[in-house]
């Protein structure tokens, strides 16, 4: 009986730390130039842009490949479960509209990685991004560097290079 018990013990943190995997909220992408939305949508999840960091206030809103403001563009609209830390869909380039297989998951020190792929993930690219713990305004926009409350602590600016 106390075997059992050890073992129930035991594989409670394992359905607990399973169980917290939740990639909604908002996250500061790897270039620091972006924060995503990820939302549940349609019985999966679903990618937008909710808010670009600019380095001048006069710098305009970045626009799509079509010339439509980027600000609440749909990235990710089909992303479905597969396994307990899995999601895959498609994502869009809004630079120039092509659409790529995408993957998603939660990392051990709780990043969301997602990996965009050509075919197949063997040909793609990963990228890490960090939750994200500020607000962003309708608009969309923000300047760099962002307040240091707002974003992961490792990150002491918006972007590596703020002259840029």
């Amino acid at each position: 009986m106390s075997r059992i018990l050890a073992v129930a013990l035991l594989l409670v943190p394992l359905a607990a730390a399973r169980a917290s995997t939740d990639l909604t909220g908002l996250w500061l992408t790897r270039d620091h130039d972006g924060i995503m939305a990820v939302a549940s949508c349609n019985g999966g999840l679903c990618v937008e842009i909710a808010g670009v960091i600019l380095d001048h206030p006069n710098d305009p809103t970045p626009t799509d490949y079509r010339g439509i403001s980027q600000c609440h563009l749909r990235l990710i609209a089909d992303a479905r479960q597969i396994d307990s830390n899995l999601w895959k869909g498609h994502i869009l380039d809004p630079r120039d509209g092509r659409v790529f297989g995408v993957e998603l998951h939660q990392a051990p020190n709780g990043d969301l990685a997602l990996r965009g792929f050509l075919a197949i993930p063997l040909f793609g690219e990963t990228q890490t991004w960090t939750r994200y713990n500020g607000t962003v305004p309708k608009d969309c926009r923000l300047l760099a560097p962002l307040p240091p409350d707002a974003k992961a602590a490792q990150y002491p600016s918006a972007r590596k290079d703020p002259t840029r």
